[in-house]
């Protein structure tokens, strides 16, 4: 099992920026991934930005070169570093671990789900 909890979400105006915080414990696997996923207003939810626990790392195309996915050095946080925000960018965040070392935006692919933190962005 694992447990994951995120915080760090809040309100921005457009261009701005935000970090958000994952917390990972109660888990014992030694290679795994983890990744964030974002849930919009009436939409799916859809994965981000993933990476592994050698910190190989992908990103879905409506992020890359804005957001920036990184692991601490005891490889128990996970941070999403979000720049130049825009009003889509707005919803629900997600936290998800898998334990298998493959940076995988699949939501199908993770087992362990955060409850999640809310990030507004507005024009």
């Amino acid at each position: 099992a694992a447990r994951l909890r995120e915080s760090g979400g809040g309100s921005v105006q457009a261009g701005g920026s935000l970090k958000l915080s994952c917390t990972l414990s109660d888990h014992a696997y030694t290679d795994y991934s983890m990744a964030w996923f974002r849930q919009g207003p009436g939409n799916q939810r859809v994965g981000i930005a993933a990476i592994d626990i050698d910190g190989e790392t992908t990103y879905a195309p409506s992020v890359k070169g804005r957001f920036t996915i990184s692991q601490d050095s005891a490889k128990v946080t996970v941070y999403l570093e979000m720049n130049n925000l825009r009003p889509q960018d707005t919803g629900m965040y997600f936290c998800a671990h898998q334990p298998r070392g493959l940076a995988s935006l699949w939501q199908s692919d993770f087992n362990y789900w955060g409850q999640g933190t809310q990030v507004t962005v507005s024009s």
